[in-house]
């Protein structure tokens, strides 16, 4: 099955943008952490803004970094949006309002702590009426996000945006989910290439085998600690216009081939 990426949004620690994080990528520029920033988005209207969650943020400023490098009409691309476990800090609010006598939950926490609400404050920001799937599946939601999107975008032929994204779980979450940073990546797939195309995906599954390392020893780290990090080894074939091969793996599952050839 072959795609094409149009387009890249990315957030983590130390990778602010895709275009700010390619120096890093290449391996051009040291890598140094550093705290992103609450993003605001641009293109949820004040209402929706307000009701937001970070993680929802996380979304939002990863697909609009994406929408920075391309002319794309959202509004006709399809839309699969994955987290590992969709909004830690929410369910740590509710399950803490469920130990209260009250039991009270804040019809503002319920409504966000629906999977796919992304996804619904993406639709009502766009105007998008195309598809849209939401997807949880644990540390491998990179895989199975990446193999949904590809799928729909063939399938359909339909230029379709993968949003995939975490966010750190509160204590006392995070001893038992741990995730240490905050990271998103959103790449914008098409069913052909196009001038502005950057890289050919070539996806296979194959037998169970050993996922590829960041090819940065300093993102190796990354990658490991958030399952959207595992998109690193991508990223990077991607940034160097390197043609590679790499493996994404799924718990007692067939791995999942990537062969990355560049198209500039």
């Amino acid at each position: 099955m072959n795609v094409y990426i149009e387009a890249v949004g990315l957030a983590a620690p130390g990778l602010n943008g895709w275009q700010e994080s390619l120096p890093i990528l290449r391996g051009e520029q040291a890598y140094q952490a550093f705290a992103l920033e609450r993003y605001k988005p641009e293109q949820l209207p004040a209402n929706e803004r307000r009701r937001a969650t970070d993680l929802v943020r996380m979304a939002f400023r990863v697909c609009e970094d994406l929408l920075r490098d391309t002319p794309a009409d959202v509004r006709q691309c399809a839309a699969v949006f994955a987290s590992s476990g969709g909004d830690y800090p929410i369910i740590d609010q509710i399950c803490k309002a469920l130990c209260e006598p009250e039991r009270l939950v804040s019809p503002t926490q319920f409504h966000n702590s629906v999977h796919n609400s992304a996804a619904g404050y993406w639709s009502i920001a766009t105007g998008s009426r195309a598809p849209s799937t939401s997807i949880s599946a644990f540390d491998d939601s990179f895989c199975a996000g990446l193999l949904e999107a590809a799928n729909l975008c063939v399938i359909e032929q339909l230029p379709t945006l993968l949003a995939v994204y975490d966010i750190e779980p509160p204590e006392p979450l995070q001893s038992k989910r741990p995730i240490s940073q905050d990271f998103g990546v959103a790449l914008l797939l098409s069913p052909v290439s196009s001038s502005r195309s950057l890289a050919q995906l070539t996806l296979t599954v194959t037998g169970q085998a050993e996922p590829t390392p960041a090819q940065v020893a300093a993102l190796e780290a990354m990658r490991l600690s958030n399952p959207a990090a595992r998109s690193l080894p991508l990223l990077e074939f991607i940034a160097r216009q390197q043609t590679g091969r790499m493996l994404l793996t799924a718990n007692n599952n067939p791995a999942l081939i990537i062969e990355v050839k560049p198209c500039l």
